[in-house]
């Protein structure tokens, strides 16, 4: 039995009449970086024993070229922060953004954030966001009181336009260590 593409279109009629729309509340809708809610604030004291931190760099790319360099094609970007162990919790202590200047575009914490075992966090930059430009990075610090493993520090971009569509990670690189030196945070 063949189906004309009148009865198809009636189905599709039906399907998007059922569906029910969403509105986005007026804070999501700005071009504003934001980050996830469910951080844990913490207050890092003098006694505070540091057993191993990090500093990482990530790069990201607000926007790319295509058409021999003619076009821009504009990208958001989530930095992803997860934390690898097992058992024990980190800090994440600073979140930097700078442009391709190497200029401070946004600090995301005021206070640092404890990720537990295997937990993460996120940042996010809107597509239409383009202060970092081509080079733009982040610069991750985070610290822990006991060994624990290396978390995973990447950056997902990701853009769509009509039936185009691109994606791809960026990984960390650790740029500075601290390790088993037990240095107090007031030192």
């Amino acid at each position: 039995m063949k189906l004309y593409p009148h009865v198809y279109l009636a189905i599709a009629v039906i399907f998007l009449a059922s569906c029910q729309s969403t509105e986005i509340p007026p804070e999501s809708k700005t071009n504003t970086t934001q980050t996830s809610t469910s951080q844990k604030t913490v207050t890092l004291d003098k006694n505070f024993q540091i057993a191993m931190g990090q500093t990482i760099y990530v790069p990201v790319y607000s926007h790319i070229y295509h058409h021999n360099r003619q076009e821009i094609f504009e990208l958001a970007v989530t930095l992803s922060i997860r934390n690898t162990d097992l058992n024990n919790s980190m800090v994440v202590t600073s979140v930097r953004y700078y442009n391709s200047e190497g200029k401070l575009v946004k600090q995301y914490l005021e206070r640092p954030i404890q990720l537990d075992a295997l937990a993460s966090t996120d940042f996010f930059i809107n597509r239409n966001d383009t202060s970092g430009g081509l080079g733009a990075n982040f610069i991750v610090e985070w610290v822990a009181q006991k060994e624990i493993s290396e978390p995973i520090v990447e950056a997902v971009m990701i853009g769509t336009d009509f039936q185009q569509g691109i994606s791809f990670t960026s990984s960390g690189r650790v740029i500075k260590s601290q390790n088993n030196d037990k240095r107090s945070l007031s030192k």
